[in-house]
């Protein structure tokens, strides 16, 4: 499991800190884009659809794409594709046929979508990302667990080998039982400052954590009606 550090890092210091990391730059906050390209060894641009929608501000996918293009020069860069939380497959599967940049971007399939969408995805991208919704906004709830066991069940019966999926804001699955290629958080940028942390120690605990190569079918369990 590769771990993207969010941005923006303050002070400069903590983010030298994190030298050899991996980094999410989303375009919501954009201020450490150009300094982790020069100290990373990876870089994940996120399109700021989740800030954006906690905020209520309007989307600029054209600017998105044209600030998306000059990063994307680095071999070692990728990005999320536009995605409109809430507002249904069909508008994703539209923002999608708009992605100027071809593979290097990542298409993002929502927990509330049917999964054969994802399956699809997974099919046609070499990288897909995984994002939580209002249904499933609470990480490792019971509802969540057993959707997540229903995705993980559909991709492992189609991929001997797993495929390439990456959990939005998912960083606290390390070391679980989800095999998930990649995730990210801002947990450092918000809490490194506490006494007890520091980046880099922050960094060297979430690393250290992997999942497994493989997945275990799980059975999928039934919701009752009252």
């Amino acid at each position: 499991m590769i771990h993207y550090h969010g941005t923006p890092i303050t002070p400069i210091s903590a983010l030298l800190d994190l030298r050899g990391a991996h980094f999410c730059v989303s375009h919501a906050r954009p201020d450490d884009v150009k300094r982790v390209h020069m100290i990373g060894q990876s870089v994940m641009l996120d399109n700021g659809a989740f800030s954006k929608w906690k905020r209520g501000r309007e989307t600029n996918w054209t600017a998105y794409y044209d600030w998306a293009d000059r990063w994307l020069d680095f071999p070692t860069t990728w990005a999320v594709i536009p995605d409109e939380i809430g507002a249904g497959w069909q508008l994703q599967d539209a923002l999608i046929g708009e992605w100027p940049h071809g593979v290097r971007g990542a298409p993002v399939w929502h927990m509330d979508e049917p999964i054969d969408r994802l399956l699809k995805l997974a099919d046609e991208w070499p990288r897909v990302c995984v994002g939580s919704t209002d249904e499933f906004s609470i990480v490792l709830s019971p509802a969540w667990r057993r959707r997540q066991d229903e995705l993980w069940n559909a991709i492992a019966a189609r991929h001997r080998r797993l495929p390439w999926l990456h959990m939005l804001r998912g960083m606290q699955l390390s070391g679980g039982p989800y095999p998930y290629a990649s995730v990210d958080s801002t947990d450092i940028a918000q809490n490194h400052n506490r006494p007890q942390n520091s980046p880099s120690k922050m960094r060297s605990r979430w690393d250290a954590q992997q999942t497994p190569g493989r997945w275990n079918s799980q059975p999928e369990q039934m919701e009752l009606s009252n």
